[in-house]
């Protein structure tokens, strides 16, 4: 399936509109992670950890997104984006959202 971020895709027109799309995970370090990345934040730098997870967290909310467009009938996502927040101090919540859309290429 095509997720893009633009509104339109070059080549190819939308013929249907199936709606919002979205994907959600909301992801924690466990104990030991969380350790390793507080005694990080004593000497600067990046928090391999902590990115680690944020990365594992878009790839599976862009998984979700487009199962949910699968099962609407889509066979692409336009205007896709993200969103993150976190949730107390050791939550972080991640969604991926667009619109599913029918595209064919244009003649």
């Amino acid at each position: 399936m095509l997720v893009v971020t633009t509104e339109a895709v070059p080549g190819h027109r939308v013929v249907a509109v199936k709606g919002q799309v979205f994907g959600v995970v909301v992801r924690s370090r466990g104990l030991a992670g969380n350790f390793m990345a507080g005694l990080r934040t004593l000497v600067g730098g990046e928090i391999h950890e902590y990115t680690q997870m944020l990365e594992e967290g878009r790839r599976q909310a862009i998984d979700r997104m487009v199962a949910n467009a699968g099962a609407m009938g889509a066979n692409a996502v336009v205007m896709m984006r993200f969103d993150s927040s976190e949730i107390g101090e050791t939550m972080s919540e991640i969604v991926a959202y667009g619109t599913a859309v029918v595209l064919e290429a244009a003649v």
